[in-house]
């Protein structure tokens, strides 16, 4: 649980990067980090229901994120995508919780972690 806490106050941190818009259409050097935390959002959001920690924690860090992005449709669209790209990944390979996907979500947590200090600490102000 305290992974959890960690990951949701990193992605916090991240919240920032919002106001760093590109000139151009071209994507932000942060945008895959981003899409990727979104996809782990989405996993960790499956996972942990399945395993018993019934709630949507997942999807309103998720909400926050992209109400701090604030993106065009497009964008929009593209986070979605990764977050359900997530979810579904594992909604169609776990039915009930394995050993497996405990450790997917201690994998998964830690991942998040990883990715949301990285980006803060090279993107954030």
């Amino acid at each position: 649980m305290q992974r959890a806490t960690r990951l949701l106050l990193a992605t916090a941190l991240i919240a920032p990067l919002a106001v760093a818009r590109p000139a151009a259409a071209i994507d932000a050097p942060y945008e895959a980090g981003l899409l990727r935390i979104a996809e782990v959002m989405g996993s960790l959001h499956f996972l942990r229901n399945l395993c018993g920690d019934k709630g949507d924690q997942w999807r309103q860090t998720m909400e926050r994120l992209l109400a701090a992005e604030n993106p065009d449709a497009e964008r929009r669209a593209r986070f979605v995508a990764s977050f359900n790209r997530g979810y579904r990944s594992f909604e169609g390979t776990y039915a009930r919780c394995t050993a497996a996907a405990t450790e997917a979500i201690s994998r998964y947590t830690v991942e998040g972690e990883n990715l949301a200090r990285d980006l803060a600490s090279r993107y954030g102000n």
